[in-house]
């Protein structure tokens, strides 16, 4: 999955798309993307698929997540949800199932090949309730209070600016709305230099944060109720992880 890095280094960010762009592409082509840098299943875990029916044989090719966040959204009929990163629109699919034709399912990419990709998958699934936006997961462009469930997979993760990432994935919740992603975190006692360093061996990570930190952003933007389960290892100190959270309802 796919986030444009924001307010960073601008080769940075170019590289990052350039890189997801590419992943499009070669699964547009037929092909299955693998992370050259030995992400391997914890950054493309498709095993996390098995229990869904009819999964989009084209997205899935293109999914690049490290997990299956509706397995914890709870999706309800007639819900607005955000995917945050929706990359080649598996996530977005799937949810569009379950809120049925009365809900609305957003996707938001900052990777025109991965839209393109994801807008070709939506409409061979006859899905008539999904909308790809192009955009930054740093500025959602999508009004207050818009949606019900924020959901993302292994992307908040690559943002340079986390902080603003959850103030926005905040403002476009409805109070009372819920905000449940796959994600990597490091484990607190690695030093800077030992979480870059994971980082660059599994490729799919950057400027991760601990459970501890995530919890404090979550807060500092004004989200309560947050757990965050570790679910899996995914490089030396660092492992997937579930993060819930909710918006107050007042």
């Amino acid at each position: 999955m796919m986030a444009d890095p924001g307010p960073g280094p601008r080769p940075q960010t170019d590289a990052i798309i350039a890189r997801y762009s590419g992943f499009a592409r070669l699964a547009q082509a037929g092909g299955t993307p693998h992370d050259g840098n030995g992400c391997g299943d914890s950054c493309s875990d498709v095993t996390a698929y098995a229990a869904e029916d009819q999964v989009p044989e084209a997205a899935l090719r293109a999914s690049l997540g490290c997990g299956n966040p509706l397995a914890v959204a709870d999706l309800r009929p007639g819900e607005t949800v955000l995917d945050l990163g929706s990359g080649g629109g598996l996530d977005v699919l799937l949810s569009a199932r379950r809120v049925g034709p009365a809900g609305t399912v957003y996707g938001l990419d900052a990777s025109d090949d991965m839209l393109a990709i994801a807008r070709a998958n939506a409409a061979q699934a006859g899905a008539d309730n999904v909308h790809f936006l192009r955009g930054r997961i740093e500025d959602i462009p999508l009004p207050a209070a818009r949606v019900d469930v924020i959901i993302s997979n292994c992307v908040i993760n690559l943002a340079a600016d986390k902080a603003r990432v959850l103030a926005e994935a905040f403002r476009v919740l409805v109070p009372g709305g819920r905000f449940g992603v796959s994600d990597i975190i490091a484990e607190s006692g690695l030093d800077p230099g030992e979480r870059t360093a994971a980082e660059n061996r599994i490729g799919c990570a950057a400027s991760t944060l601990t459970a501890e930190e995530y919890r404090h952003e979550l807060r500092a933007a004004g989200f309560t109720g947050i757990t965050i389960t570790a679910t899996s290892e995914a490089g030396e100190g660092l492992h997937t992880a579930i993060v819930q959270a909710a918006k107050p309802t007042g």
